[in-house]
């Protein structure tokens, strides 16, 4: 089906490449932005959904 659309399209080899080319950079610069990212900031952003402002029923038992 894919051959039909690209058949008559002269070049094609070059869009292969260049869409290739564009997922590698994206692989990459999110896998370095990945790796500098602190844990701190990943544990923050990953504990807003969770967060609604009111304190947590845990907290406010006295021990």
């Amino acid at each position: 089906m894919f051959d039909q659309f690209v058949k008559d399209v002269s070049g094609k080899e070059m869009y292969l490449i260049f869409s290739l080319w564009i997922f590698l950079v994206f692989f990459v610069v999110v896998s370095i932005l990945l790796f500098i990212t602190k844990k701190q900031y990943i544990d923050y952003m990953g504990d807003l959904p969770l967060e609604d402002g009111t304190p947590d029923a845990s907290q406010s038992l006295p021990l």
